[in-house]
């Protein structure tokens, strides 16, 4: 299988399962389309990723995935720079926002995409926590600005929903996926 993701996140959660795969990351236009669904944004990504990786390795099966957050029905993107950062984790502080993620399959002719929406709730945040974290360095390749799987965990009160979708792969559903196209999980040495 080929992981059509350079995200070590999503290279970590896929090894957590026992899944071997090769990486070969899709290089392409993540702009969202004008007045398109954050839904059928996140869907289109994964399958376009899928499918450029796929015209590589026509042979194998690609998976490609993509994550974004929502907040008042708009998408987060990763931040464009620190104070871009502070501003979004100003929005979340004391906030629910939605993750979605999803996960896109191809195989040949043969393609398979879903997404899983979690709910998140972050407490309140003072600046002064804002700004520390913003310097650690780690909201900056992050859609939302943070990473609940590092040092930003400290800021979600509460999840209701898949925790691996919100660090980049619903595990559940991917696996179920890899199933359907018959790849191997619980593989050992992965």
């Amino acid at each position: 299988m080929i992981l059509a993701s350079s995200s070590p996140r999503r290279r970590e959660l896929l090894q957590q399962i026992g899944v071997r795969f090769e990486v070969d990351a899709a290089d392409i236009d993540e702009t969202p389309l004008a007045g398109e669904a954050a839904v059928a944004y996140v869907e289109r990504m994964a399958l376009e990723k899928a499918r450029t990786v796929a015209a590589r390795h026509p042979d194998e099966v690609v998976l490609g995935s993509d994550t974004s957050v929502i907040f008042q029905n708009a998408i987060l993107g990763k931040p464009e720079n620190d104070a871009d950062a502070v501003s979004t984790l100003k929005k979340l502080s004391g906030a629910t926002h939605q993750v979605l993620s999803a996960v896109a399959l191809v195989s040949g002719k043969q393609s398979r995409v879903l997404s899983v929406a979690t709910q998140v709730r972050f407490r309140e945040l003072s600046d002064d926590e804002i700004r520390r974290y913003v310097a650690t360095g780690e909201p900056a390749d992050k859609a939302g600005s943070y990473g609940i799987q590092g040092m930003g965990a400290i800021l979600v009160a509460a999840i209701e929903g898949s925790y691996s979708s919100v660090v980049g792969l619903p595990l559940t559903e991917t696996a179920a996926l890899l199933n359907e196209f018959e790849v191997p999980v619980w593989q050992a040495g992965c």
